[in-house]
């Protein structure tokens, strides 16, 4: 008994926590619909709510958003906009730090947690899974002597929290791994290994 209750807990537990995460992704981009006039509210126009449909207006609205700004005349209102968030103190400074940031993740020019590093963490001998996310800019690398690198250390299970280190490249190992599957590795801490890559192929 003891055998098979394991085994039904290997197949639910996922599917659970799958549910329990879309459930609440989904509740969350639902709450875009209180933005919404209540006489258009799904509600008021057929008498019940519909689970999701906040979901298809943020994805709508995102897509729209970058369709208008990806020509000349959207870049320009941009701009202009850009130009007044500049001026104001506080919103200024936080607007272009998480701007910056944002930038270097999702733009397809970018370098950020596009290879998936070996560094030895937290100390000699012990090794750990990072993200090569750039190399020391400003004045920081003005002190630093050699060739260094920057790396984003995830933690485990949960790699949206970690650490952000310099390094000296030779002190890191490029790992012929796809960062997809260094993560899954994190999450899973270790349990569901990637798949092995024979000598050969990596030459």
């Amino acid at each position: 008994m003891r055998k098979y209750f394991i085994t039904g807990l290997l197949i639910l537990v996922p599917l659970a926590i799958t549910a329990w995460v879309l459930n609440l992704v989904i509740g969350t981009m639902d709450q875009s619909l209180r933005f919404v006039p209540e006489r258009w509210q799904p509600r008021a126009l057929f008498g019940f709510d519909i689970p999701g449909l906040g979901t298809i207006l943020t994805i709508l609205i995102v897509f729209v958003t970058g369709l208008l700004t990806s020509n000349l005349v959207g870049n320009y209102v941009v701009r202009l906009w850009e130009k007044a968030l500049q001026r104001i103190p506080v919103v200024n400074s936080l607007y272009s730090s998480v701007k910056q940031v944002s930038d270097t993740l999702f733009s397809s020019s970018g370098n950020a947690f596009r290879k998936a590093v070996l560094v030895p963490y937290p100390r000699s001998g012990s090794w750990t899974i990072a993200f090569l996310t750039g190399v020391p800019g400003g004045d920081v690398k003005n002190y630093l002597v050699g060739d260094y690198v920057s790396v984003y250390v995830p933690t485990t299970p949960n790699p949206t929290s970690g650490f952000f280190l310099m390094m000296a490249r030779s002190d890191v190992v490029e790992l012929d791994m796809s960062v997809d599957a260094a993560l899954k590795y994190i999450v899973s801490m270790g349990v569901v290994a990637p798949d092995h890559m024979p000598a050969a192929s990596k030459e």
